[in-house]
């Protein structure tokens, strides 16, 4: 069964060679990004998760909201592996398919079709797998000749089309996805959609980072809602939302 759980899990990045006092004047003022903290060789740091707690087991579907630099997308990339606590313990059951960054595991220089080899491999599917979909994965991206040509030369909705193509081939026990789809035109949007909404129906986490209401509410069931790297709350999304609305309000005043 997959799971993932986070014990006071902290992330920061350092800055070096900033003046605190214009970094400071530049960001405190804000509602949004990270805390501010001084570090050892250093001018300051951005915490950009501070002490976060969090389970999810199987069959959770979690939306992450809050506004930018809340600590959302640095949540997942800890989720994915790719940033290491600072402090605080993180365990990750299950197999991982992150479709935030379409850069990850792919080669610009090479074609489309070898890109699915290597994002297949990334994502912990052997060269006979990879080779068994791949009909099914060049088809579903409807790239058709592009396929054979370098990624450099592919547009940012192409590009996205191929990541998503391939990480959904998996059907991975834990899906992590920030800001929607954003695959192109309508059409494909909604094929990409049906696909995704087939996601929800089998075993496993889905993890989504989004300002979109809509589709926080489309594709979970419950929300985490976080400010300034800090979980503010966790439960059903009416509640979530609520309490959201009403920081934005106070904000505002």
């Amino acid at each position: 069964m997959a799971s993932i759980r986070l014990d006071n899990v902290s992330v920061a990045f350092p800055i070096y060679d900033a003046s605190t006092r214009s970094l400071k004047k530049r960001i405190l003022p804000g509602t949004t990004g990270g805390r501010i903290g001084h570090g050892q060789g250093y001018a300051s740091v951005v915490q950009a998760l501070v002490n976060v707690s969090l389970y999810f087991e199987h069959g959770d579907r979690v939306g992450l909201v809050g506004h930018n630099g809340a600590g959302k997308t640095t949540l997942l990339r800890v989720l994915a592996g790719l940033y290491e606590p600072e402090r605080g313990e993180i365990r990750v059951d299950g197999q991982v398919a992150p479709l935030f960054d379409i850069s990850l595991g792919m080669d610009p220089e090479a074609t489309g079709y070898d890109n699915i080899y290597l994002r297949g491999l990334f994502l912990g599917m052997t060269r006979k797998q990879v080779r068994s979909r791949m009909e099914d994965i060049a088809a579903f991206t409807e790239l058709g000749d592009f396929l054979n040509l370098p990624v450099r030369t592919y547009s940012a909705g192409m590009r996205m089309r191929l990541a998503f193509a391939v990480s959904t081939s998996i059907s991975p026990e834990i899906l992590l996805l920030d800001e929607g789809i954003g695959a192109g035109d309508a059409a494909f949007l909604e094929k990409a959609n049906q696909r995704l909404d087939a996601f929800t129906e089998r075993a496993g986490i889905i993890v989504l980072a989004s300002h979109s209401e809509g589709l926080i509410r489309r594709m979970c069931k419950t929300a985490v809602l976080m400010e300034r790297g800090s979980v503010v709350m966790v439960g059903e999304i009416d509640s979530v939302m609520e309490r959201y609305q009403q920081q934005d309000i106070a904000a505002n005043a």
